[in-house]
Protein backbone atom coordinates (compact mmCIF):
# COMPACT_ATOMS: atom_id res chain seq x y z
CA UNK A 1 0.00 0.00 0.00
CA UNK A 2 1.71 3.21 -1.04
CA UNK A 3 1.91 5.92 1.89
CA UNK A 4 1.27 9.54 1.27
CA UNK A 5 4.46 11.55 2.04
CA UNK A 6 2.82 14.33 3.92
CA UNK A 7 5.81 16.47 4.40
CA UNK A 8 6.43 16.68 0.39
CA UNK A 9 2.54 17.32 -0.18
CA UNK A 10 2.92 20.12 2.23
CA UNK A 11 6.60 21.57 0.74
CA UNK A 12 4.86 21.07 -2.97
CA UNK A 13 2.13 23.24 -1.54
CA UNK A 14 4.04 25.95 -0.15
CA UNK A 15 6.34 26.00 -3.31
CA UNK A 16 3.23 26.21 -5.49
CA UNK A 17 1.95 29.10 -3.33
CA UNK A 18 5.25 31.08 -3.17
CA UNK A 19 4.39 30.73 -7.29
CA UNK A 20 0.92 31.28 -7.47
CA UNK A 21 1.44 34.46 -5.55
CA UNK A 22 4.74 35.74 -7.20
CA UNK A 23 3.16 35.16 -10.76
CA UNK A 24 -0.27 36.70 -9.56
CA UNK A 25 1.18 40.30 -7.41
CA UNK A 26 4.15 40.79 -10.75
CA UNK A 27 1.57 40.16 -13.55
CA UNK A 28 -1.39 42.09 -11.76
CA UNK A 29 1.46 44.76 -11.52
CA UNK A 30 3.15 44.38 -14.92
CA UNK A 31 0.29 42.60 -17.17
CA UNK A 32 -2.97 44.72 -15.41
CA UNK A 33 -1.48 47.96 -14.11
CA UNK A 34 -2.66 47.66 -11.02
CA UNK A 35 -1.61 47.56 -7.64
CA UNK A 36 0.29 44.37 -6.24
CA UNK A 37 -1.21 44.17 -2.89
CA UNK A 38 -4.62 43.81 -4.44
CA UNK A 39 -4.36 40.41 -4.64
CA UNK A 40 -3.07 39.80 -1.02
CA UNK A 41 -6.07 41.81 0.11
CA UNK A 42 -8.61 40.03 -1.79
CA UNK A 43 -7.18 36.42 -0.24
CA UNK A 44 -7.39 38.24 3.36
CA UNK A 45 -10.85 39.70 2.74
CA UNK A 46 -11.89 36.06 3.21
CA UNK A 47 -10.97 35.93 6.99
CA UNK A 48 -10.96 39.51 7.44
CA UNK A 49 -14.01 40.96 5.61
CA UNK A 50 -14.69 42.84 2.12
CA UNK A 51 -13.54 46.11 4.25
CA UNK A 52 -9.87 45.31 3.58
CA UNK A 53 -10.14 45.27 0.00
CA UNK A 54 -9.10 48.08 -2.16
CA UNK A 55 -8.76 51.21 -3.22
CA UNK A 56 -6.39 51.91 -1.72
CA UNK A 57 -4.47 48.63 -2.54
CA UNK A 58 -1.04 49.76 -0.32
CA UNK A 59 0.78 47.50 1.26
CA UNK A 60 -0.20 46.57 5.24
CA UNK A 61 1.69 44.51 7.39
CA UNK A 62 -1.78 42.80 9.20
CA UNK A 63 -3.11 42.40 5.74
CA UNK A 64 -0.69 40.94 4.26
CA UNK A 65 -0.12 38.64 7.16
CA UNK A 66 -3.78 37.37 7.42
CA UNK A 67 -3.42 36.95 3.37
CA UNK A 68 -0.64 34.63 3.58
CA UNK A 69 -2.16 32.77 6.35
CA UNK A 70 -5.17 31.78 4.50
CA UNK A 71 -3.36 31.59 0.44
CA UNK A 72 -0.88 28.70 2.45
CA UNK A 73 -3.18 26.96 4.68
CA UNK A 74 -5.12 26.40 1.53
CA UNK A 75 -1.92 25.65 -0.66
CA UNK A 76 -1.13 22.70 1.60
CA UNK A 77 -4.46 21.47 2.03
CA UNK A 78 -4.73 21.21 -1.64
CA UNK A 79 -1.14 19.73 -2.09
CA UNK A 80 -2.32 17.09 0.80
CA UNK A 81 -5.56 16.12 -1.14
CA UNK A 82 -3.61 16.08 -4.69
CA UNK A 83 -1.02 13.65 -2.94
CA UNK A 84 -3.35 11.41 -2.02
CA UNK A 85 -4.93 11.45 -5.29
CA UNK A 86 -1.63 10.99 -7.01
CA UNK A 87 -0.34 8.34 -5.16
CA UNK A 88 -3.62 6.53 -5.38
CA UNK A 89 -3.48 6.98 -9.22
CA UNK A 90 0.29 6.21 -9.18
CA UNK A 91 1.05 9.47 -11.61
CA UNK A 92 4.51 9.63 -13.07
CA UNK A 93 5.99 13.36 -12.82
CA UNK A 94 5.03 14.16 -16.20
CA UNK A 95 1.08 12.86 -15.80
CA UNK A 96 1.47 14.77 -12.13
CA UNK A 97 2.37 17.78 -13.60
CA UNK A 98 -0.78 17.86 -16.30
CA UNK A 99 -3.21 16.66 -13.69
CA UNK A 100 -1.90 19.21 -11.20
CA UNK A 101 -2.21 21.75 -14.22
CA UNK A 102 -5.82 20.11 -14.73
CA UNK A 103 -6.33 21.04 -11.09
CA UNK A 104 -5.21 24.53 -11.32
CA UNK A 105 -8.03 25.70 -13.69
CA UNK A 106 -10.37 23.86 -12.25
CA UNK A 107 -9.48 25.87 -8.49
CA UNK A 108 -9.95 29.14 -10.86
CA UNK A 109 -13.08 27.99 -12.23
CA UNK A 110 -14.81 26.94 -8.62
CA UNK A 111 -12.75 30.20 -6.83
CA UNK A 112 -13.93 32.77 -9.74
CA UNK A 113 -17.49 31.19 -10.76
CA UNK A 114 -18.51 29.02 -7.39
CA UNK A 115 -17.49 31.13 -4.79
CA UNK A 116 -18.02 34.58 -5.88
CA UNK A 117 -21.50 33.98 -4.63
CA UNK A 118 -19.99 34.00 -1.15
CA UNK A 119 -16.99 36.23 -1.93
CA UNK A 120 -18.75 38.13 -4.71
CA UNK A 121 -15.15 40.51 -4.68
CA UNK A 122 -13.20 37.55 -6.74
CA UNK A 123 -15.10 38.03 -9.47
CA UNK A 124 -13.45 41.82 -10.57
CA UNK A 125 -10.15 39.39 -10.68
CA UNK A 126 -11.45 36.90 -13.31
CA UNK A 127 -8.92 36.87 -16.35
CA UNK A 128 -5.89 35.83 -17.89
CA UNK A 129 -3.61 36.87 -15.47
CA UNK A 130 -5.26 34.40 -12.58
CA UNK A 131 -6.29 31.97 -15.09
CA UNK A 132 -2.41 31.15 -15.58
CA UNK A 133 -1.12 32.05 -11.96
CA UNK A 134 -3.74 28.85 -11.21
CA UNK A 135 -2.57 26.41 -13.88
CA UNK A 136 1.20 27.14 -12.96
CA UNK A 137 0.07 26.99 -9.14
CA UNK A 138 -1.60 23.47 -10.03
CA UNK A 139 1.73 22.37 -12.59
CA UNK A 140 4.10 23.60 -9.70
CA UNK A 141 2.35 21.48 -7.22
CA UNK A 142 2.08 18.43 -9.26
CA UNK A 143 5.70 18.38 -10.64
CA UNK A 144 7.31 19.58 -7.40
CA UNK A 145 5.07 16.32 -5.09
CA UNK A 146 6.09 13.63 -7.33
CA UNK A 147 9.42 14.73 -7.38
CA UNK A 148 9.87 14.97 -3.90
CA UNK A 149 7.93 11.54 -3.44
CA UNK A 150 8.78 9.54 -6.20
CA UNK A 151 6.55 6.31 -7.05
CA UNK A 152 7.59 3.45 -5.55
CA UNK A 153 9.27 5.16 -2.50
CA UNK A 154 8.01 3.63 0.55
CA UNK A 155 7.04 6.24 3.31
CA UNK A 156 8.83 5.57 7.01
CA UNK A 157 6.75 6.59 10.49
CA UNK A 158 9.80 9.61 10.79
CA UNK A 159 9.02 11.16 6.96
CA UNK A 160 4.80 10.68 7.09
CA UNK A 161 5.51 13.39 10.98
CA UNK A 162 9.01 15.78 9.16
Amino acid sequence: MTRINFSAAAKAGIIAGIVFMTLEMVLVATVGGESPWGPPRMIAAIAMGKGVLPPPATFDLTIFLVAMLVHFTLSILIGIVFAMIADMARWSLTASAIAGLGLGLAIYAFHFYGMTAVFPWFAMARGAVSIFAHAMYGLVLGYAYRAMAPLGERVTEVERTA
